[in-house]
């Protein structure tokens, strides 16, 4: 049994570290060179960010653990506000929440971590009948995000990075390097895809040999998978702060990489489960 925890952390451990030293740069990287908004970088790093939920869900769902997923989710979506909030109040950046766009963003937010808590709270099961109102939910709450992002942000964005461009130099629309990037976030694709498959095998063995609780798996890989989002969470903000009076851009980044990932990993990810479960 030893044996088997430990290859369960390795493997999750390197599922985190390729997300943290080579999915998330690479991303960024990407970012700078195509000239995105903060933001689309937030998004992007959100959809980036959830790639080891959507590894470890889609494997533990492939290996009958329909169980773990839901806690799974709803530890990784608490566990990524508390890191969000932990590094706002670092960088010293609590005014931003006096903005109606970050607000709403927040409520949003606590609306993907209620959600699981109610599954979990009253034993719903993960059928399909929840796919269909998540995928109306997820488009729900990306509509709402761009609308009030562009009623009360957008001029400040727009304002703030016109400055930005004055006081530093960007490289951009590097054919060869937007190549490279992409290149690269393929093999990171193929490489979790192979570290996964191992993932699975450890968590058949220690859910059907060693009777460890679906639940506690679940909870233990909401830790390991909410690890990247931390990183770029801190980062984004590290990016803006050197740049006078961007900081509420880093802010903005940070807060669309939380309810991107959140989002998805409750209304799409977890859709991905409830197939692959049901129909595999």
């Amino acid at each position: 049994m030893f044996f088997e925890i430990a290859k369960f952390i390795l493997y999750s451990g390197l599922v985190v570290l390729i997300a943290k030293y080579i999915l998330v740069i690479t991303l960024r990287k990407l970012a700078e060179n195509l000239d995105l908004k903060p933001k689309t970088a937030g998004n992007i790093a959100g959809y980036a960010t959830s790639m080891p939920e959507l590894l470890t869900i889609t494997v533990a769902s492939i290996n009958g653990l329909m169980g773990s997923s839901i806690f799974n989710i709803l530890s990784s979506n608490v566990i990524n506000f508390m890191q969000y909030l932990a590094s706002i109040i670092m960088n010293k950046n609590r005014e931003a929440f006096s903005n109606k766009a970050i607000k709403i963003d927040m409520v949003l937010v606590f609306i993907t971590i209620g959600i699981p808590l109610v599954l979990v709270w009253r034993n719903i099961e993960m059928n399909l009948i929840l796919v269909p109102a998540f995928f109306i939910l997820f488009t729900l709450f990306l509509y709402l995000n761009h609308n009030v992002h562009k009623l009360y942000l957008q001029k400040e964005d727009k304002e703030i990075e016109k400055q930005i461009r004055k006081e530093e130099e960007k490289e951009k629309g590097n054919t060869r390097k937007t190549v490279l990037y992409i290149v690269v976030l393929l093999g990171t694709g193929v490489l979790l895809y192979v570290i996964g498959e191992l993932l699975g095998e450890t968590l058949n063995r220690l859910c059907y040999q060693f009777n460890i609780s679906e639940i506690v798996i679940g909870i233990l890989l909401g830790f390991i998978t909410s690890i990247p989002e931390l990183i770029t969470f801190f980062e984004s903000q590290k990016h803006y702060k050197v740049q006078e009076n961007s900081r509420m851009l880093g802010v903005v980044e940070a807060t669309n990489n939380l309810l991107t990932s959140n989002i998805l990993n409750l209304f799409m990810i977890q859709s991905i489960g409830i197939l692959i479960y049901t129909f595999l």
